[in-house]
Formats: C-alpha cells, structure tokens, sequence
C-alpha cells in the first residue's frame, strides 16, 4: 500500500473541509482506497490528511495534482502545504 501524507496549516477548518469534502479531484476515480483527515490535538489551524492507494503510480498522479490545485483559487484556505509519498512495508495489529 502507499500512502500520500500531506499536512498544511488552515485559517478556517469548516471552509477548507467543504472544499475537501467538494473533492474536486475525484478521490475515488483517481484510485483511493481509503483516506483519514487528523488535526492535532494542540493546533486546530493545522490538518493532516492519508491518502491510500494501491498503486504507486496512482500515488503520484494524485501528488501532481494536488500541487497543481494547491496553486488555484483554494490554495487561499491553507499555507504550506505539502505531500510525501510513503510505502508500507509492515503494518501490524496488537
């Protein structure tokens, strides 16, 4: 599995969740599995968002255009943002 970790800080949680939530890359259709949306306890400006996929290609498709959509008009709802592609080589249950 791969996983796209992007974190970013937000001036207004509600409005960049409802552009999120919006989805104007077609999660789904761009090939993810599965996706957590996390803030840290001590800093709700900041968010912390999982991509999964399957595919690594599929990976960093998503990474280039969410660098692409962090350049347009909803880029004024969060500063800093970044992505990091990451591979699971063990994932374990206790």
């Amino acid at each position: 599995m791969f996983t796209l970790h992007i974190e970013h800080a937000v001036g207004d949680y509600d409005a960049w969740k409802q552009m999120f939530d919006s989805d104007p890359l077609g999660r789904k259709t761009a090939g993810v599995t599965a996706f957590r949306v996390m803030r840290p306890v001590d800093d709700g400006n900041a968010v912390r968002i999982d991509l999964d996929f399957d595919s690594r290609t599929d990976a960093e498709k998503m990474k280039v255009a969410l660098e692409e959509l962090w350049k347009g008009p909803g880029a004024a709802l969060m500063r800093d943002p970044r992505a990091l592609l990451t591979e699971t080589v063990e994932d374990i249950a206790l």
